[in-house]
């Protein structure tokens, strides 16, 4: 099994969300997280202030799936959420050594 991070802009999130569940995806975790790469921040005027932001708003989709539709799930991100600028973010792709499904006691691939 895999873990599946995603880090996306946050008008994206619609699109992933109804791409993955088009391919089987039932299950995903998102927050709103901050962060910069090669984007950088940018400059923003408030009030007749300039100031720099420099961690932008980001969201972070997390998922665990079978080693076999890895893939499939990469693939599918990566074209909901391309709009081949800048700041469209990253993928990270982690082992999973045992999931436990709380309520069941179900473990591994009965728990996802």
């Amino acid at each position: 099994m895999k873990k599946v991070e995603a880090v996306i802009k946050p008008f994206k999130l619609e699109d992933v969300k109804n791409a993955l569940a088009k391919i089987g995806i039932i299950g995903m975790t998102v927050s709103e997280v901050k962060g910069y790469g090669r984007q950088k921040g940018h400059n923003e005027l408030y009030r007749g202030a300039e100031y720099v932001v420099e961690f932008l708003p980001k969201i972070k989709i997390e998922m665990v799936v079978e080693d076999e539709s890895v893939e499939k799930v990469t693939e599918t991100i990566i074209q909901a959420a391309r709009t081949g600028k800048i700041g469209d973010g990253k993928i990270f792709v982690s082992d999973i050594k045992k999931i436990i499904r709380i309520r069941t006691g179900e473990i591994n691939s009965e728990a996802i």
